[in-house]
């Protein structure tokens, strides 16, 4: 058996492509099923998607620019007329030759070259909706699909009799921290509740910008667990080795990146956690019921985080602090707030719980293995 799985080449579409790995995997482990991917050029999830044992194949994939200037009109034209043709025909050669009785789309404008190709073919193509509101591109190839999996219920834009609502996929493993190795690991002090901050790969700049204002006053109360982002790690070194007095930072942890085996950690520890609204990160903190502070990434696509957000804070799961109401004491006060009121997080907790659907992997894997029979 062969899965050809494709996506637009961010962390939003490699982490659930992974999860479903590891459920079909552990699903039917004796039945003999080759992984592979195509997509457009991305390092980090070419390394993520090598360990799982897929093999990564790289083509040509444009996008639709909605700023409209000079640059961004020829850029989108040259897209349209160039590199999307080119994806569809390294594409049709590519799934021509390998054959796969199935293409998994998470979507994003690098599927739309791989979709076609794959139709074209009579290849059977599923799709992965991960947001509230649809994207172009998915919305454009929904009509190639059999079936369309969406993660929040009354997803629009696509035919009702293609949808199955069954959660955003997630790692289980991020569900299996323990606290105690977890305290080691970071050199806790214990002392004090424990903030996560998770930066994300869009925006962390800002984030960051908004904690280093008050680092000092958040440390007298709370001990900090902070991804800041890869390219922002020097600077916001930095810039706390400035502000924090040298008996406060032991409560300060700084990383650039915290890879599967140090967010499972992270999580397991933290008692809230701060980050934006992707939908993944949504439903990680969902299935472990973790209190939470989101702030929606202003410039995401048809404000999809915004959406995401207000979807998940609807019956009290999390705070949403838009980006424009998120200064500095303000935040600090709220994580006050909810810090020091117990019952209100055991609330937020119990909610989350109750949104979460830590089965999406494991219902499409099922999915999959009983088309495929």
């Amino acid at each position: 058996m062969k899965i050809l799985f494709t996506g637009g080449g961010t962390g939003g579409h490699i982490f659930p492509i992974i999860a479903i790995v590891r459920e079909l995997k552990r699903i039917s482990p004796e039945r003999k099923t080759a992984f592979f991917y195509l997509g457009p050029k991305d390092n980090f999830g070419k390394m993520l998607l090598s360990k799982e044992g897929i093999r990564v194949r790289i083509i040509s994939s444009g996008k639709l620019r909605r700023y409209l200037t000079l640059k961004s009109l020829f850029q989108n034209i040259f897209d349209l007329f160039f590199r999307i043709p080119i994806g569809i025909l390294e594409s049709f050669f590519y799934i021509f030759i390998l054959a796969p009785d199935l293409i998994f789309s998470k979507g994003g404008y690098g599927s739309i070259p791989v979709v076609i190709a794959g139709k074209i073919l009579g290849v059977p193509i599923f799709l992965h909706e991960s947001d509230t509101v649809p994207g172009f591109a998915n919305r454009f190839l929904a009509r190639f699909a059999l079936e369309v999996f969406v993660s929040f219920p009354n997803t629009p834009g696509f035919p009702k009799k293609k949808m199955i609502l069954v959660g955003n996929p997630i790692r289980r493993e991020l569900l299996e921290g323990k606290s105690e190795e977890a305290m080691a690991f970071f050199g806790l002090s214990g002392e004090k509740p424990v903030v996560l901050i998770l930066g994300g790969s869009q925006g962390a700049q800002r984030i960051s910008d908004r904690i280093l204002e008050i680092l000092p006053e958040i440390l007298k109360d709370f001990e900090l667990i902070h991804q800041c982002g890869q390219k922002n790690f020097q600077q916001v070194k930095a810039e706390a080795e400035v502000v924090i007095d040298k008996k406060m930072a032991k409560f300060y942890h700084l990383f650039p990146f915290l890879d599967e085996e140090e967010l499972k950690k992270a999580y397991a520890v933290s008692d809230i956690v701060v980050g934006r609204a992707g939908s993944g990160f949504i439903f990680e903190i969902a299935a472990l019921g973790k209190p939470s502070i989101l702030i929606p990434l202003p410039e995401s696509a048809q404000e999809h985080q915004i959406k995401n957000a207000y979807t998940f804070a609807k019956n009290g799961a999390t705070v949403v602090l838009e980006e424009e109401n998120f200064t500095a004491h303000f935040f600090l006060e709220r994580l006050k707030f909810l810090l020091s009121n117990r019952q209100g997080l055991e609330r937020m907790s119990l909610v989350a719980k109750e949104f979460a659907r830590p089965r999406a992997g494991q219902i499409i894997a099922e999915y999959i293995i009983e088309y495929l029979k």
